[in-house]
């Protein structure tokens, strides 16, 4: 049959499954109840800098008001241009994750929320750990749960981006997180759907719930795994689970760096509103992940940040020469500087002349780490050189160039040459050059930036003038 170049398709609607299950179906009495919660904290801070929240997603009367604390801390008027929400499957094993590539819209009975297709597919095209599978999202409540709250805390909800993750491989959710870092931006909004604790009594709950919410506050994913484990082996009565979204929250943790705060906003279980049965609860906590504001010059290394530094490099090389895994170094303290996740690079020289260098660009590992890692590559992996023998060893001096955690810009007039290193980011497509290059070179500032966009990012020329730029320095020792 025929059809108009006119006629229109029909767009694809995800009907609402959980209506007058989780919530009512009664689109007033939904309006009322879900305002009622938000009524609740009406007197809590809202802030411009929420890059993700962790939600629950039981029904409303149990979970609604820790929900509505989470909420609240959105600035309404804030215009997002996407919404990524991130659940765990209740139904489907995926070894992966299901992003919803298939539907325009997510019905609610108060209205439809449009779906960004186009990046759902771009997540799929870019990653086999991403597919669409349709009955991970068919019957999935975890999702949909958070929907009317959007929509009665937002004066404009912007398209979202649903994704179910189903995988308790590592290495597979590093690569999520890795696809999805490009767009953890002032842009976007991140939503984390988990209940916690599940089917504990009251008492277990809150000691369960507490270490696990501990644990997400100091922002290190190998506490929280642990943490987790701990609470499996505790012996709990009917701890079925610490927290159901595990697998999403540790991606969302993956993503981060030292620029994040992490603030814990509430917390209840299900003894708290129904005190008929205490034997026999869920948990539910609430947290805010906000980005911070912080200028290169706020990054700082202390004289014995530097000096462990350059012992952690060396003790690395070491310790390879000696067949032997590399130690992690004891810090004083979870929040150290060490900690940050940055660039960095380690160079050798061997009497005034390079002997190795290596680096990684990126904040996905530890400052610490990464000097590690860096410094044996350096050592027994640069192409250029031969490896490293014992019997030279004294006579090495290290170099370890910090890269400062990057800062968005909107304008190349916030760019300084010589001082600046540029990152360029459209997509999947990025590129950088460090701050040095410009020392190696005799381009202007516009020069320098086209160079990067066209040399490094594959963007052209020009492209740079609607991708994201960052900037950062580098802090040599």
């Amino acid at each position: 049959m025929m059809t108009s170049c006119n006629e229109q398709k029909t767009p694809v609607v995800r009907p609402a499954t959980q209506a007058n299950r989780f919530y009512t179906g009664n689109p007033e009495e939904l309006s009322q109840e879900v305002d009622s919660f938000l009524a609740l904290h009406s007197s809590r801070t809202t802030y411009q800098n929420v890059a993700a929240l962790i939600v629950p997603h039981a029904g409303y009367y149990f979970s609604g008001n820790v929900a509505a604390s989470a909420y609240m801390t959105l600035n309404p008027k804030k215009s997002y241009k996407r919404i990524f929400l991130l659940g765990p499957s209740h139904h489907e094993w995926l070894n992966g994750a299901s992003v919803n590539s298939k539907v325009d819209y997510y019905a609610t009975p108060l209205g439809n929320v449009k779906v960004d297709r186009e990046t759902a597919q771009q997540l799929i095209d870019a990653d086999s750990v991403f597919s669409y599978k349709a009955a991970a999202h068919a019957q999935e409540h975890c999702l949909e749960v958070q929907l009317p709250f959007l929509q009665r805390r937002l004066d404009e909800v912007p398209p979202i981006v649903p994704i179910i993750i189903s995988t308790n491989d590592y290495s597979k959710l590093k690569r999520m997180a890795e696809m999805l870092r490009p767009y953890f931006t002032d842009d976007n909004l991140f939503i984390i759907s988990s209940d916690f604790s599940h089917y504990p009594s009251y008492e277990d709950a809150y000691e369960v719930d507490t270490k696990t919410g501990k644990a997400i506050e100091t922002g290190d994913v190998e506490q929280l795994i642990a943490t987790i484990e701990n609470n499996a082996d505790s012996g709990k009565r009917n701890l079925a689970t610490s927290a159901c979204g595990e697998f999403p929250i540790i991606t969302l943790m993956l993503m981060l760096n030292h620029n994040y705060e992490i603030k814990h906003l509430m917390y209840q279980n299900s003894g708290d509103i129904d005190n008929h049965d205490h034997s026999r609860v869920v948990g539910y906590h609430a947290f805010a992940f906000l980005r911070k504001q912080i200028s290169e010059t706020e990054f700082t290394l202390t004289d014995a940040d530097k000096k462990q530094l350059k012992e952690i490099a060396l003790q690395s090389i070491k310790d390879s020469l000696d067949s032997k895994p590399i130690a992690r170094p004891t810090l004083h303290s979870q929040l150290s500087i060490l900690n940050s996740k940055c660039g960095a690079f380690v160079s050798l020289h061997k009497y005034g002349r390079l002997r190795g260098c290596i680096g990684h660009f990126g904040e996905d590992y530890p400052l610490h780490e990464i000097v590690a890692e860096m410094a044996r590559a350096a050592a027994f992996e640069d192409p250029r050189f031969t490896p490293v023998t014992r019997e030279e060893l004294d006579d090495i001096d290290i170099e370890i160039s910090v890269l400062t955690p990057m800062r968005r810009i909107q304008s190349i007039d916030e760019f300084e040459l010589h001082r600046h290193g540029i990152y360029i980011r459209k997509g999947f497509r990025s590129g950088t050059f460090l701050p040095q290059v410009a020392d190696e070179v005799n381009w202007t500032k516009e020069e320098f930036i086209g160079h990067c966009s066209q040399d490094k990012a594959g963007l052209g020329w020009d492209g740079w003038r609607d991708a994201e730029l960052y900037v950062y320095e580098a802090i040599v020792f």
